[in-house]
């Protein structure tokens, strides 16, 4: 036997159109999180994140001063493996594959010919590259021993 002879309210209904998939893990907050104390200006980190629709691939970008492209690397690169390794590990736990991308400065780029990031040899020039890829190293006209 009850006492309480009431009705429980019903609950307000949500519409199924108004509910949005869970949002995978923010990315570039995290990658942020990582890299920013490497830098001496935090402020230069330019993160870009692109989730692919067709798969569950993730490219994220980065660039930053190339003052701080040794501190980001570390010895033998060890910091940026492990930025890639928590990287890794939190898009496998969201069923993602991760792809990062360091790019390097573009005042360097400039300075280059377009080869940010590469040591060109004594000797040598750099051709501009045809497509993706890495440039073509080329003798020079002055190594070369006259025939």
């Amino acid at each position: 036997m009850y006492l309480n002879k009431s009705k429980p309210l019903p609950l307000p209904q949500k519409d199924k159109k108004e509910e949005t998939p869970p949002l995978g893990p923010d990315y570039e907050g995290l990658v942020r999180f990582l890299v920013a104390p490497f830098l001496e200006s935090p402020e230069t980190l330019s993160v870009d994140c692109e989730i692919s629709s067709s798969g569950p691939r993730v490219w994220i970008r980065l660039a930053f001063d190339v003052a701080d492209k040794g501190r980001v690397y570390g010895r033998g690169g060890r910091n940026l493996q492990a930025i890639n390794q928590v990287l890794t590990a939190v898009a496998r736990a969201a069923g993602h594959s991760v792809y990062l991308d360091v790019y390097g400065g573009f005042k360097e780029a400039e300075e280059n010919n377009g080869s940010a990031g590469q040591i060109i040899p004594k000797g040598k020039t750099v051709a501009k590259p045809q497509g993706r890829g890495a440039p073509i190293l080329k003798p020079s006209r002055k190594s070369q021993s006259p025939d």
